[in-house]
């Protein structure tokens, strides 16, 4: 454990763009996400798409607690949270998806 304490996902910012995951040494970050055409386009536009988060999870049983993730994120969409990740009986239970995950 650091003195930073978990990471936080502050979803609004995410653009499911992975280079958090692709940075992270252990890869401890799982990001899926979909795309979808972006509305409301001017006539004649051609037709675009973007990224929507469908999930995220970060797996504390892999996390260095290094930081990577946080510092490559362009769209500042990760955070130091103070409140650790509380320790569990169960491995699975590291894994921790966006909900539990979401800055508060």
């Amino acid at each position: 454990m650091t003195a930073h304490g978990s990471i936080a996902l502050i979803e609004p910012n995410c653009t499911s763009c992975m280079i958090c995951a692709r940075e992270c040494p252990t890869w401890c970050i799982t990001i899926v996400s979909r795309t979808e055409p972006i509305p409301d386009l001017p006539a004649g536009a051609r037709e675009r798409t973007r990224n929507v988060l469908v999930a995220f999870e970060i797996d504390w049983a892999l996390c260095l607690y290094c930081g990577i993730c946080i510092e490559e994120c362009p769209f500042d969409a990760l955070e130091w949270r103070a409140d650790p990740p509380l320790p569990e009986a169960d491995v699975a239970a590291l894994v921790h998806d966006r909900q539990r995950l979401a800055h508060p």
